[in-house]
């Protein structure tokens, strides 16, 4: 059994005067919500093989949380791909990455909301939503490709 474990970045701050989105940092919110979904990563004993994360500051200052806790910070990899993301891209890169037994992958919306709708339910247009600072914790048959209707949702856990 495969994990892939979605994490959307924690609440950030709105973009500043001559700012880019890219480099939005963390709202004092989002810094509590990053060390709440450490937490409970932690609590559910989340040992990651790789985790992939978004080269945006919201989304590497949210992994950096994570795995300081997780103690994985050797795991930690930022993927430009990651960043305005569509599913496919997601998948693709996810496949990469598939001798691994568990995957974290810390990005945005509405790639990730739309990946969990399409690898669960089968369709892309049934997203749930994912708030941020929340988490989506699938697994997969490890022979199974990644395609629609693959994965099962273990856990949903939002801050």
């Amino acid at each position: 059994m495969r994990q892939l474990i979605l994490l959307r970045h924690a609440h950030a701050e709105p973009p500043a005067p001559d700012q880019s989105d890219a480099e939005r940092p963390l709202t004092e919110g989002g810094q509590r919500e990053a060390t709440a979904a450490a937490a409970w990563l932690a609590a559910h004993d989340v040992q990651p093989d790789v985790v992939l994360c978004s080269p945006a500051r919201r989304t590497r200052e949210t992994a950096i949380s994570i795995v300081d806790v997780l103690g994985a910070a050797d795991a930690l990899r930022f993927e430009p791909r990651i960043y305005e993301a569509t599913p496919a891209t997601l998948i693709d890169l996810l496949d990469e990455h598939a001798n691994a037994d568990c995957v974290l992958l810390v990005g945005h919306n509405p790639g990730l909301e739309t990946l969990v709708a399409l690898l669960t339910d089968g369709t892309s247009d049934s997203g749930r939503g994912m708030p941020p600072g929340s988490i989506a914790w699938l697994h997969v048959d490890a022979d199974s490709a990644l395609e629609p209707g693959a994965a099962n949702l273990r856990h949903f856990w939002w801050p």
